[in-house]
């Protein structure tokens, strides 16, 4: 009997993920621990390794595919002994029909034929469950019955064009961009159905919105990401379940300046500090001055962290991500700086390892290098408090009763009141005032 090949869970908080590509082919053999295939999460691109030997008999999901839950069988091995694989030939038939390429990022595009009256032996193999589709009217329910590719049924549900009146050229009868385009112009697809009444779903449904308001002719509907659609979902979690209030205070840096040209002309090639680096070092301090502010809400209780576990917004393509300084008040500045710099150029890239984006105990998100004075962030949940740094820049102050120009820079502490009420959230600004303000308390 093959051995099946699983979707694995590459992080804890995993459920599904894109089948991105396949490393290997029907008939290649492979041993444990070769890369057989590549895994796109939300946040990053994983690799997959074969844990048993054998010969790769069939693939049964396409790369690029979306939505692949995990412990779904994508892939079936034989090992020595067992019947061998089967043709190419035949092995393409088994498969799924190929993506046009254009319509990559969208839900996953092929439904399977009817199976066949299960026997005694088929009823108890594994399958791979198909993606529920969720449609926001019967139109689109009947095209996500069709084969037809994703961009197809865009471009269908933007020109009001109804897929079940088109035949379709592509491999298996399916319906693929041309055969849109093609189409007559009578072929309307019928007036969307409205929601139920008193509900506004039908209100904020995407595909609704696009026609009702928007002229097909006047907008591009880019394809949500994995990125961009989970961090939608958990920002507007995080928005409408966690109580949170900003506090916002202005810093004088220029001491801080001061001591970061020192330290980087002591270092000379072996790196250099910029001032995130230094905030990132202060925070941590601060968090270890204030452990109160250092928590995250549970259904349990307060979790009380023990270290400061920084996370850093970087942006990505299509959204952020928040890669991890671990237990940053032991670590010194030239540590702090290389880390955030190797972090940072692979999450750019998606490389990021699970255990490099996860945990994080409080978060910094600078938007001083855009010319953002200040702003408030939406908290990173389950992390208790987020620091928004704005530009630091010339402003007049006044000291001793005298006009002076000093570099000012603006921070914003978004805070869960769940966790961290407006009291703890003053004193973690005053511990934290303190190491910026006097950055060689930062030494002590």
């Amino acid at each position: 009997m093959p051995t099946p090949i699983t979707m694995p869970a590459l992080s804890p908080t995993m459920e599904e993920g894109t089948l991105a590509k396949w490393l290997v082919k029907v008939g290649d053999t492979v041993k444990s621990g070769d890369i057989i295939a590549e895994i796109e999460t939300d946040k990053a691109t994983m690799e997959v390794e074969a844990v048993d030997e054998g010969v790769i008999s069939k693939l049964l999901v396409e790369a690029g595919t979306e939505g692949v839950k995990v412990n779904a069988v994508i892939a079936e091995l034989t090992v020595e002994g067992e019947a061998g694989p089967p043709s190419p030939k035949a092995a393409e038939v088994d498969r799924a029909p190929p993506r046009e390429t254009e319509g990559a990022g969208l839900e996953a595009t092929h439904t399977p034929p009817s199976p066949p009256k299960a026997d005694a032996e088929t009823a108890t193999k594994p399958s791979v469950a198909p993606r529920p589709v969720q449609a926001s009217s019967a139109v689109s329910k009947n095209a996500a019955r069709l084969r037809s590719s994703p961009l197809a049924r865009r471009l269908a549900s933007a020109q009001g064009i109804d897929l079940a009146a088109l035949k379709g050229s592509g491999p298996h009868g399916r319906i693929i961009k041309a055969d849109v385009k093609k189409a007559p112009k009578g072929v309307a697809k019928p007036a969307i159905a409205s929601g139920p009444a008193g509900g506004i779903s039908s209100l904020i449904e995407p595909a609704i919105l696009d026609e009702r308001v928007y002229h097909p002719d006047t907008f591009e509907l880019i394809p949500l990401d994995a990125v961009r659609r989970v961090t939608a979902r958990r920002l507007t979690q995080s928005f409408m379940q966690a109580p949170h209030f900003p506090l916002e205070i202005d810093l004088s840096i220029d001491h801080l300046l001061s001591a970061r040209k020192a330290i980087n002309e002591a270092l000379g090639d072996k790196g250099k500090i910029s001032v995130n680096d230094m905030l990132i070092k202060a925070a941590a301090l601060a968090l270890m001055a204030q452990p109160d502010a250092n928590a995250s809400f549970t259904d349990k209780g307060i979790a009380r962290h023990k270290s400061a576990h920084v996370s850093m917004a970087v942006a990505i393509e299509g959204g952020l991500i928040t890669p991890v300084i671990r237990n940053a008040q032991t670590k010194g500045l030239l540590q702090i700086a290389l880390e955030t710099k190797d972090l940072a150029a692979r999450a750019r890239d998606r490389r990021l390892k699970p255990q490099e984006y996860m945990g994080g105990t409080f978060s910094i998100s600078n938007l001083g290098m855009f010319g953002i004075k200040s702003f408030a962030s939406i908290l990173n949940p389950p992390e208790g408090m987020i620091l928004s740094v704005g530009e630091g820049a010339p402003r007049a102050v006044v000291r001793d009763g005298k006009v002076e120009i000093a570099t000012i820079l603006s921070v914003t502490l978004t805070c869960d009141h769940r966790v961290v009420d407006g009291a703890t959230g003053a004193r973690w600004l005053q511990h934290f005032r303190q190491f910026v303000e006097t950055p060689e308390s930062m030494l002590l």
